[in-house]
């Protein structure tokens, strides 16, 4: 009798040990879900608004455990967008100033020739500056700028003979003479600029890969709103807001555009994000090298997560020691050419 108990009790203990360990493999198959944080019933929310730090956002602001960023004062307005520096430029001169009401009427109604935007302004009569056409205003000059290379490449000759039909078009129905570059010189300075960025361009990316258990979409931006991520515009990306007001993210953190779009992505399932710096688009001054390591550090040991490159190799304290010496001679030779990361020019040029 007492060996039939004894068998029973170990034949119980062996099922028991059973289906914990059944409940413990399926557990470490699940992702990593976000937990609600606990709420002090006594604390004061402040109210907040959403898209305060980047025009793009279409989500809540910075996690509140997160400390706030100060932004940097608002430079001074610069109305002109034309830039001899990057743009073809052409001149358009009326027999009498053309008010701004007519202007707005007859300018183009796409502001791309191909994949290259262009930028059309009027001389203010009144106080002289350039700026964007406005209503009430009379102009007695205009100018339309053709952005000579983007991310797309160098500007071609069909390209521009379309940004020409359009301005010329546009000369017609206000009375102006409208006097372009030489296209041949045009499409020869296109292709050296459109040189110059392709040798001169980095966009840091950082991966960070699960070591064990994979998060849920929930679980990542649970943690890195605790750095300051916020949603970005577009799903699967969560961004850094830049401390200047109106610049670009400082950081983007990239993931399955799929998963934040499934039926519940607090459950979606991933095991890597990508971290990425766009360095042409961020001041220097900002120093978007020191926070892309930091976050990049912080966010892998709070998701238990290995840094990895493009090519899966780890990431070490000398290779982003080696990244960090080849960045310095980048910021030198943009500011060289007058196009130091982060200004108007450069972020229109790097796009």
């Amino acid at each position: 009798m007492n060996l039939t108990i004894a068998l029973a009790m170990l034949a119980g203990v062996v099922l028991l040990a059973v289906v914990v360990h059944g409940a413990w493999s399926a557990r470490r198959q699940r992702p990593r879900i976000a937990h609600a944080p606990a709420i002090d019933p006594l604390a004061r929310v402040e109210p907040t608004l959403p898209g305060a730090f980047e025009p793009d956002l279409d989500g809540d602001p910075a996690d509140a455990a997160a400390p706030p960023r100060a932004l940097a004062p608002a430079s001074p307005r610069r109305l002109a967008k034309v830039d001899p520096l990057i743009d073809a430029v052409a001149t358009l001169t009326p027999e009498q100033p053309v008010t701004g009401d007519m202007a707005m009427q007859h300018q183009p109604g796409s502001r791309r020739a191909g994949n290259k935007p262009f930028h059309l302004e009027g001389l203010n009569a009144e106080t002289g500056e350039w700026e964007p056409l406005r209503a009430g205003q009379r102009y007695g000059e205009f100018q339309a700028g053709l952005q000579m290379a983007n991310r797309h490449g160098a500007l071609n000759e069909i390209e521009y003979s379309e940004f020409v039909q359009k301005v010329q078009g546009f000369a017609d129905a206000v009375g102006a003479m409208a006097d372009f570059p030489d296209m041949l010189d045009v499409v020869a300075r296109a292709r050296e600029l459109d040189g110059f960025a392709s040798q001169h361009d980095a966009q840091l990316t950082a991966v960070l890969r699960a070591n064990s258990i994979a998060w849920s979409v929930g679980y990542v931006q649970q943690v890195a709103g605790r750095h300051g991520f916020v949603p970005g515009a577009v799903p699967g990306r969560l961004v850094l807001p830049a401390a200047e007001e109106g610049a670009p993210p400082l950081l983007v953190l990239a993931f399955d555009a799929q998963a934040a779009l499934a039926e519940d992505p607090g459950h979606a399932a991933l095991r890597e994000v990508q971290l990425s710096l766009d360095v042409p688009q961020t001041r220097e001054d900002a120093e978007p090298f020191a926070a892309w390591q930091e976050c990049a550090r912080k966010l892998a040991d709070d998701l238990d997560a290995t840094l990895v490159d493009d090519q899966g190799r780890p990431i070490t304290l000398h290779a982003f020691a080696a990244i960090g010496q080849e960045l310095e001679r980048l910021y030198r030779a943009l500011e060289a050419r007058d196009l130091a990361a982060g200004c108007p020019a450069a972020r229109r040029l790097f796009s």
